[in-house]
């Protein structure tokens, strides 16, 4: 004897949210973070000028040079990285959310963010070989490959104790490289301008790809970029850069708090590398400016959420500066592949080799010449109702339904 039961009805196809609903705070901070990762690589592409004790900031330069070293060592360095972890992790909780709330089964949703950062992952890789093996898009896939599955459905509590596990161990990492004392420099030239040195195409691919295998998994292993992601995962639960009303006393510790941990963390790092004379070896700060890129990247998306709250509060239109932001956040991934498009062939010893000619005050000109370009670009897509060619790429791709077998 057998009985009949109603066939459950299909999930709902999924569908991109709509611009017009998506919260401001995000994207705010999305199109703000590009402008330090535009800051962040420029220096790579100075080939010619040695490196100096911080990353691959030039070892020399006027004054203007080494006002911009300093600054780019305390706001930028190590912060990017962080915050990217945690609107990452931010975007994946809100994807989630809405796919459960539009319907759609716990298992349909997870092969969604799956399919996503499986893509993201190839995207990744293409961009390296293409273009720049500093490539993140890789990195932030195979996190997402390896922590949705883990994490995503555990409650508050076992991310509180996972954050705080991760934070401790890079507590003891610190701890350890300061008794440990400075590393001493290396010598010859860096493996990572060997890409932007060479001046064959071809022969700067394979470069690019030797110098990017690692990358991945290394960013992963960092401690750092984990620690962000949960706490973006946490923070995404709450609905926190949604609804800043609702979490000003938050947003405003974690601002004020994680951005002032960054900062002074990197002063003693910055002072090093500008050659102050009578200090100590401040070299060993070098891991600590690293771990210190947890809070001020945190912090800086939580300074974005606040920004969002005060123009939302006040009822007008946002400025034009603030919307062509907005608009540069929504199509992040697009705004990101073109300052390789613009970096990558106009710097490097390839291309039209204009990394040779630039110190740091002028590659960050570049830096924030390309990041301007960029976010007019989106606001005039914007208001023409079209989307980033890469987000656009990338949904179809991964809201492709998987093909069902019927039974014959």
């Amino acid at each position: 004897m057998s009985t009949d039961t109603a066939p459950r009805p299909p999930a709902p196809p999924a569908r991109p949210t709509p611009l017009a609903e998506r919260a401001i705070a995000p994207d705010l901070a999305r199109g703000m973070m590009l402008l330090l990762i535009a800051l962040a690589h420029v220096p790579w592409f100075l080939y010619t000028a040695g490196t100096g004790a911080a990353l691959l900031h030039p070892a020399g330069g006027g004054l203007a040079d080494r006002i911009v070293q300093a600054a780019t060592i305390v706001v930028v360095d190590a912060r990017t990285h962080t915050m990217f972890a945690f609107l990452f992790a931010y975007g994946i909780g809100q994807l989630h959310t809405r796919r459960i709330a539009a319907g759609a089964s716990p298992r349909a949703a997870r092969g969604l963010l799956r399919r996503r950062h499986l893509w993201m992952f190839g995207f990744g890789l293409v961009h390296a070989a293409l273009l720049w093996h500093g490539d993140i898009l890789a990195t932030y896939g195979l996190m997402g490959l390896v922590f949705v599955p883990l994490f995503l459905g555990r409650g508050d509590r076992a991310l509180r104790v996972w954050i705080g596990v991760l934070a401790a161990l890079g507590v003891a990492v610190c701890a350890i490289s300061v008794m440990a004392g400075p590393v001493p420099p290396s010598e010859g030239p860096r493996p990572e301008r060997f890409p932007i040195t060479e001046t064959g195409y071809l022969a700067s691919a394979l470069l690019r790809l030797a110098n990017w295998a690692p990358t991945p998994l290394a960013g992963i292993a960092t401690l750092a970029l984990p620690t962000a992601f949960l706490l973006g995962l946490l923070a995404s639960r709450h609905r926190v850069l949604e609804e800043p009303a609702r979490h000003l006393p938050l947003l405003r510790r974690t601002a004020f708090f994680g951005i002032a941990a960054g900062w002074v963390s990197g002063v003693p790092l910055a002072l090093h590398h500008v050659g102050v004379p009578g200090l100590p070896n401040l070299a060993v700060f070098g891991t600590v400016h690293f771990f210190a890129g947890i809070p001020a990247g945190v912090g800086y998306a939580a300074l974005f959420g606040l920004v969002a709250h005060r123009i939302t509060a006040r009822g007008a239109s946002p400025a034009r500066p603030v919307r062509a932001l907005v608009a540069l956040g929504r199509r992040s991934l697009s705004g990101y592949l073109a300052q390789s498009a613009v970096f990558v062939p106009l710097l490097s010893a390839w291309g039209f080799a204009v990394g040779a000619q630039l110190s740091s005050w002028s590659a960050a000109l570049v830096g924030v010449a390309t990041w301007v370009l960029t976010a007019v670009l989106a606001r005039l897509s914007e208001r023409a109702g079209v989307r980033g060619p890469a987000e656009t790429l990338l949904r179809r791709l991964s809201y492709r339904e998987p093909r069902r077998r019927t039974a014959a």
